[in-house]
């Protein structure tokens, strides 16, 4: 097995001007917002403007539908035609959250023209028995019922075969969809796809139920005196869509998320969508946050076709106003979700058991099949393992498909794949598209279906496409960007309200990760969840508190899909987390992203993979990738005493360079009392004993000034008991009158003490320099 180590980064320090902090203070009036200031800095939210539109929906100006031109207007000028003539319109929608909701959407937008159920209908292929995309039965069936018109979405752009055979029906398509764009435009009445944006466009990003959401906004503005509700009522549908299909959440997608979830979290109160508002209440969220969909109404939406194959009630449950109706299909859905998970994680199981047993030196892209495997997971734990080895992955599982003769049975694989690290996944599959049935999707996610006699074929041929245009191991390796560095004391409500500004996070615009430096956990403990008839379910999580020396107190936290012995318990550790608000226990808490073993002089470096490197410039490829404090060399040494002088000479200029800017290295004097007294704190409450060795290491403390620190110690109140190399901290609560003029003494001679050590190992250096070039080489 071969599993890719994430390389963690810290966003560098930088200056941030005060008009920008100004801004940022007005709408974070309980914190002085620099944290967030920060990271919207270090995302290139740089000017006025640019800011105001990020964080105040209010403030940004929504694009035109019409900007999309003809396309559009050859939309809306086909729905008035459906209109004047009171032809039947289907709406074709698509079984996971964004065609839900985009199917949602059209069907109460378009609702407003056309009668439901008369004149407008929606049909929703079956996940297991139909797949994504338009297929030549369902067309025919439409054709049958009287259908004229078409309107698609969140699918349909590459369907070419299944248009024309719409065509040979006289039944029009108008397509609505953001999947990857075929290389000619398909013979339809119109085409409303934002891929034919630059990347750059506000447009670009566009989920399926937002760009049903800009047909449905033309129109309105088409015939502005026909409908009866305001197009602002499925904007929470909209951000449930958007937030779901986790596409980049910048410029009018960022706005319509921001403006939804404002809608959404009204529901848990008015329940003008009781169905969404059930949901909310069994995933115990409150609806004014986008995890709330993402971890919430998100999964139990796609859980409906992923157990039941069916997903038609899916539109029912967000749009129907009976409440008696709704709160029966939100209890489907949840139990649904719940049986979702069960399946997810012995798939996942399965999937790690056989790449245990596989070589994946050689593998860039993981292709793997199992008869045994429920097509309806296969992407959710395809992402999973993209992302825990750092590879695009490719999961199948086996369907038998009757020949037109129905003969002989046709052994057929179907799955989903999923991509990591900006490798663009559609690219890949189009590389070996002549040994696929069919597939479709965009750069992050796919389905795909083939003929099992070519699975060989493919696995080896996007093996090879890959190494050829991408093999590097840098590349596919996983890097975690660290936007905060924070001590346990400084989590909580205040950073929580800070950090909220950023919302809506997602691709582009990610959810803060913080690092937490030498902390350890504790009151570890992990469970099965159990369903809503309180059933448990495989799918586990384990809950813990991290600790630091910054505070007595430890902070709550959940490790999700982990066990309990996957946590280092009494072991310094640096842990990546996010913060977020428990709505069911009323809590702020961390969910932990990764942890490492404790590195000492990580500050120095920003990289946690602090290696050493012995290059060799013949590699030409490796010169151009080595980081800059690296020295290269372009001459081999001639002896051991020449690449001796070399290594002072770096050394000498790497800690010059460290005492310049002050490196971390070195705990300022108030940090060492700090630090010692949470020591001291810890293991007073803890009844626990700490190695004195630990101690003096740890603080870089000598015998003199580790002792008059526990003399310090004692004027606050703190017994120290020495057994044997070992230290037994007690509090005593008795702090004497001049504790407070005790401490500055010890700060002041921990002051002296680090000034002789940094000067003395200047002076060791240029005695070492001096034993090595001689006298003429004096500094």
């Amino acid at each position: 097995m071969d599993i890719l180590q994430d390389k963690w980064r810290i966003a560098p320090s930088t200056l941030i001007p005060q008009w920008f902090l100004a801004i940022i203070k007005s709408y974070t009036p309980n914190s002085d917002g620099k944290h967030v200031a920060k990271i919207l800095w270090q995302r290139g939210i740089k000017n006025r403007d640019q800011l105001m539109a990020f964080i105040d929906p209010d403030i940004y100006h929504p694009t035109d539908p019409f900007i999309f031109g003809k396309e559009m207007k050859w939309a809306v000028k086909r729905l008035k035609k459906a209109y004047r003539n009171q032809e039947k319109v289907t709406i074709w929608g698509d079984f996971d959250a964004d065609g839900i909701t985009s199917t949602s959407v059209l069907w109460e937008g378009l609702g407003q023209f056309f009668l439901p159920y008369l004149q407008l209908n929606y049909y929703i292929p079956n996940r297991i028995t139909e797949s994504h995309g338009l297929n030549s039965q369902g067309i025919e069936k439409l054709a049958v019922s009287g259908t004229r018109l078409v309107v698609t979405c969140d699918t349909g752009s590459t369907n070419l075969t299944e248009i024309d055979y719409a065509n040979e029906l006289d039944i029009d398509i108008i397509i609505t969809d953001h999947h990857t764009l075929p290389n000619d435009r398909p013979p339809v009445t119109a085409i409303i796809n934002p891929h034919y944006f630059s990347t750059d466009h506000s447009l670009f990003n566009l989920s399926g139920v937002a760009v049903a959401y800009k047909l449905v906004e033309a129109f309105y503005q088409e015939l502005p005196d026909v409908p009866q509700k305001p197009l602002e009522q499925l904007l929470d549908l909209v951000a449930i869509g958007l937030i779901s299909d986790l596409v980049e959440l910048k410029g009018d997608c960022r706005y319509l998320a921001q403006k939804g979830i404002q809608r959404l979290q009204k529901q848990r109160q008015f329940a003008t969508r009781p169905g969404v508002a059930k949901l909310l209440e069994l995933c115990q969220k409150t609806g004014d946050r986008p995890t709330d969909i993402s971890y919430g109404i998100g999964p139990r939406i796609n859980a409906i076709s992923r157990i039941y194959g069916d997903a038609t009630f899916g539109v029912e449950l967000l749009t129907s106003r009976d409440t008696q109706l709704c709160h029966k299909l939100a209890l489907k859905t949840e139990l649904a979700n719940a049986r979702r998970k069960e399946i997810q994680q012995r798939v996942y199981k399965d999937v790690k058991k056989k790449l245990s047993q596989i070589d994946l030196s050689t593998m860039r892209v993981i292709v793997l099949e199992d008869s045994q495997w429920d097509s309806g997971v296969l992407g959710l734990v395809a992402g999973k393992i993209a992302q825990e080895y750092s590879r695009p992955t490719v999961l199948l599982t086996r369907q038998e498909t009757d020949s037109e003769d129905q003969v002989k049975v046709i052994k057929m694989l179907r799955g989903s794949a999923r991509s990591v690290n900006q490798i663009d996944l559609y690219k890949l599959l189009d590389s070996q598209k002549k040994l696929l049935y069919r597939f479709g999707g965009h750069p992050f996610a796919a389905g795909l279906t083939l003929y099992l006699k070519n699975l060989t074929l493919f696995r080896e041929g996007i093996n090879q496409q890959f190494r050829q245009k991408i093999d590097d191991i840098n590349y596919i390796q996983t890097t975690i960007e660290v936007d905060l560095v924070v001590t346990v004391i400084d989590l909580g409500q205040d950073l929580f309200r800070e950090l909220k500004l950023l919302e809506p996070c997602g691709i582009g615009n990610s959810t803060p990760k913080i690092l937490i430096r030498n902390c350890w956990f504790d009151k570890i403990w992990n469970k099965n969840i159990k369903d809503i008839k309180k059933n448990k379910i495989q799918y586990i999580k384990t809950n813990f508190e991290i600790h630091d020396f910054s505070t007595n107190k430890g902070f709550p936290g959940v490790w999700w899909e982990h066990y309990k012995d996957e946590l280092p318990f009494g072991k310094p550790q640096d842990a990546i987390v996010e913060l977020y608000f428990n709505s069911y226990y009323k809590r702020y808490e961390v969910r932990l992203i990764a942890i490492r073993d404790y590195v000492a002089n990580f500050e120095i470096n920003q990289n946690i993979n602090n290696d050493n490197y012995l290059l060799d410039w013949r590699n030409e490829k490796s010169v151009e990738k080595v980081d800059t404090q690296i020295q290269v060399l372009q001459e081999c040494p001639n002896s051991w005493d020449q690449l001796l002088k070399i290594y002072y000479q770096t050394q000498q200029r790497k800690l010059k360079l460290a005492l310049a800017y002050n490196s971390p290295k070195y705990l300022n004097s108030t940090q060492v009392w700090q630090q010692l007294l949470g020591i001291a704190k810890y293991y007073s409450r803890t009844h626990t004993i700490i190695k004195i060795e630990q101690i003096k290491i740890k603080l870089e403390l000598s015998d003199y000034t580790l002792k008059l620190g526990l003399e310090t110690l004692y004027e606050l109140g703190f017994d120290c008991d020495r057994i044997e190399e070992k230290l037994k901290f007690r509090w005593t609560k008795k702090i004497a009158n001049d504790a407070h003029e005790k401490v500055i003494y010890f700060l002041e001679v921990v002051e002296e003490e680090q000034f002789q050590h940094k000067y003395f190992h200047e002076i060791s250096l240029d005695c070492i320099q001096e034993r090595i070039f001689g006298d003429n080489k004096k500094k």
